[in-house]
């Protein structure tokens, strides 16, 4: 998460003091706690699989189901499903930014963003220069940083200027152990390594200075909401208790299996517990009415732990937002639109991640016009539309009835009816397209109308000539 400092008092940018590296590193490291508890429930690792009994005899069963990966898979299927599309007008040159994206894999890349922001509530990503394949050459990489090895870091004004950002991380040795760190700091101008044997304490050793051409500071950070959460944070409370749950029900049924036999009325002599065990029966001389036998169970009440089961479950999918998908309700057979009111709370909740990821995809726009504007400088990204379009199942077939149905209509003019259809991101070049293929079929049958045209002449007028020819010999 961004941490704020003076600018002022933060000094000399170009030249960090250790007390002002010291001071930020140790910030951050207060949020590590909370990051690992989210990294830990995505992979899960769930506090029921630390839970221990008193008495080691007990069933101490530990069922596990992992609703917070299933948060986040959904979320990112929901949001990056379908390519981010960038759109810019018609005077406006994106396509190097565009074909440099392609060759990034930039829709992989965004996967993996976009895991971080349902995980975590925020993400970084990194921009910087490699060697390229051919000699003195470079190309621009972008990955994303876990947010646990890296920060960003704004002056305190209400622009929230970004000064600086920084990536630690150990080194270590060949038995396991962390040797140092290598701490790299980054600002607008210029990347600085150092090496340090503590996090957050002691003194720097510089290593290295570069200078890099991005003009900002090369980290962008992206918030998943206001609060930096991620989607399944407020629900964690509820995953445990379902978790509890689950694996007490199965607790109660492996006791009630291995209950514990209570005899009254006799003593059972040497040998008479075998028997006991192979013939299922056992002679007493006492009265029948003075013995007794049962076992020691606590009544299960099947019902009552369901209702409470289905509570939770609701509960979850409430609060994240997410639907239950196996929920009897989604039908296959259902239209598009019911599908969509189903999915009303998710859709409302990625308008608003959609609103922050947006912002940080137009500062990635702003570095990859600054680095590769040295080579061309016709590029320019501003006023660029950037779209997130949700993956849902979609029934073109019925959008494509109503397009025909309205133009013929007259209702609404073709630019805005084709803006209906989910796969289209520029609908000027589909008109385009769809004029040109116009122009082309038109020549086509004035070229088909043509030869018939001759060929119908040629084939009427040989006949009079010949009958005209014939008679006048005679």
């Amino acid at each position: 998460m961004a941490i704020v400092v003076n600018r002022e008092i933060a000094g000399d940018l170009n030249n960090p003091t250790a007390e002002l590296l010291n001071y930020c590193i140790q910030e951050h490291m207060k949020m590590l706690r909370r990051l690992e508890k989210l990294s830990d429930y995505y992979d899960g690792k769930h506090d029921i699989t630390k839970r221990k009994k008193e008495n080691e005899a007990a069933p101490n069963n530990k069922i596990l189901v992992n609703h917070a990966k299933y948060v986040v898979d959904m979320n990112v299927g929901f949001m990056v499903g379908n390519p981010i599309s960038y759109v810019s007008d018609a005077t406006k040159n994106i396509q190097p930014v565009l074909d440099v994206y392609n060759e990034l894999d930039i829709v992989s890349h965004d996967t993996e963003l976009e895991k971080d922001l349902s995980t975590f509530g925020i993400a970084y990503e990194l921009l910087y220069l490699a060697r390229g394949k051919e000699v003195n050459t470079t190309e621009i990489r972008i990955k994303c940083i876990d947010p646990r090895g890296i920060f960003l870091v704004t002056d305190d004004t209400v622009d929230k200027n970004s000064l600086f950002a920084v990536h630690y991380q150990p080194v270590f040795d060949l038995q396991g152990g962390i040797d140092h760190y290598i701490v790299k700091y980054y600002n607008d101008n210029r990347v600085i390594t150092y090496k340090t044997q503590s996090r957050g304490f002691g003194e720097y050793l510089l290593i290295d200075v570069k200078q890099h051409f991005f003009k900002k500071v090369p980290v962008i950070e992206y918030r998943n909401n206001e609060e930096k959460q991620g989607d399944f944070e407020q629900a964690i409370s509820l995953i445990d208790a379902y978790n509890l749950l689950e694996s007490d029900r199965l607790n109660d049924k492996e006791a009630f299996v291995d209950a514990i036999l209570f005899i009254r009325g006799f003593t059972l002599q040497d040998g008479d517990g075998a028997k006991l065990a192979s013939e299922k029966m056992l002679q007493t001389s006492a009265k029948p009415s003075e013995v007794d036998a049962g076992y020691l169970t606590k009544e299960l009440n099947e019902d009552g732990v369901n209702l409470l089961r289905e509570a939770i479950l609701d509960d979850i999918h409430k609060v994240t937002y997410v639907p239950n998908m196996n929920d009897e309700k989604f039908a296959g057979n259902i239209s598009g639109e019911a599908m969509k009111y189903k999915l009303f709370g998710l859709l409302q909740l990625m308008s608003v991640k959609s609103r922050y990821m947006i912002k940080g995809l137009r500062q990635r726009l702003q570095l990859f016009e600054n680095i590769l504007k040295i080579k061309d400088s016709s590029l320019d990204t501003t006023g660029t539309k950037i779209k997130l379009k949700p993956n849902l199942p979609v029934n073109t077939s019925d959008i494509i009835n109503q397009i025909v149905a309205a133009y013929n209509a007259g209702i609404l003019p073709l630019k805005v009816l084709l803006s209906w259809l989910p796969d289209i991101d520029d609908v000027d070049e589909v008109i385009e397209q769809l004029n040109l293929e116009k122009e082309e079929k038109i020549e086509l049958q004035k070229k088909a109308m043509g030869v018939q045209a001759e060929d119908s002449n040629s084939d009427l007028d040989d006949p009079p000539e010949k009958n005209e020819k014939e008679n006048n010999d005679e």
